[in-house]
């Protein structure tokens, strides 16, 4: 639980409608509460599958669903899948005053515009996304099964840890912020390791005995595996 003062400020910042609040919390779904914003949806998913625990992932938030506020209850949150652009959000062929819960078909996160079916098809979709960084956490068993170090850099916007497995060490580099930052990372253990990126493969600058700078854009995340360089990369 939180303090009350805590959750003032956490319903003026995601819920200041109050239909969008329920009994403590928020009642709605990922990419409401962050505005649609992909970047910051991204970040969040990001945060979801690098620290410890067992990610959870609602229906239709992988795709970026919306949800319904004027619904009574959680009613909003549990508005059909959105299969695809067909009648009833292709989640079934019964006439619409049949339906237990109608489809969202407002103008922003509606069946029209979101779904599963034009998402497969777009590469660059958030569904795609998604699948990649699931695939990655499942490849590289340190975000499962390994310790977190968290770094505590002196730029706090930054949130920076290791997650390490065995022979594993994945440096994890996040900006929680909506500006650029420039962030500098103590490596002590890492001199002569090379920073991979998980997600796309790309090679950063090999890690010296100083302080490690990097240079991120508004809620940049990273996901660096740190290979010595005797070590051949894939």
């Amino acid at each position: 639980m939180v303090t009350e003062e805590d959750r003032q400020f956490l319903w003026d910042a995601y819920a200041p409608d109050h239909q969008m609040r329920l009994n403590l919390g928020i009642r709605l779904r990922l990419s409401p509460l962050l505005n649609n914003d992909r970047r910051r949806i991204e970040l969040a998913y990001s945060l979801l599958l690098t620290l410890p625990g067992s990610p959870i992932i609602y229906y239709g938030d992988e795709i970026g669903m919306g949800d319904n506020i004027t619904l009574k209850d959680r009613g909003g949150l549990r508005t059909p899948m959105q299969w695809s652009d067909e009648e009833n959000a292709g989640f079934s062929v019964a006439h619409p005053s049949a339906m237990y819960s109608p489809v969202n078909d407002d103008e922003v996160f509606g069946y029209k515009r979101i779904n599963a079916r034009s998402q497969l098809g777009d590469p660059s979709s958030l569904f795609h996304t998604v699948r990649m960084m699931i695939l990655a956490r499942k490849r590289h068993r340190a975000f499962g099964r390994g310790n977190c170090q968290f770094l505590g850099p002196q730029n706090t916007a930054v949130l920076a840890y290791l997650r390490r497995y065995e022979s594993e060490d994945i440096l994890v580099v996040q900006n929680l912020s909506s500006s650029r930052q420039s962030v500098s990372l103590e490596l002590p253990e890492f001199p002569a390791c090379l920073p991979v990126d998980v997600l796309t493969g790309g090679a950063f600058a090999p890690v010296s005995r100083g302080p490690y700078a990097l240079g991120l854009d508004p809620y940049q995340y990273l996901w660096l595996t740190l290979k010595p360089l005797s070590q051949p990369i894939p």
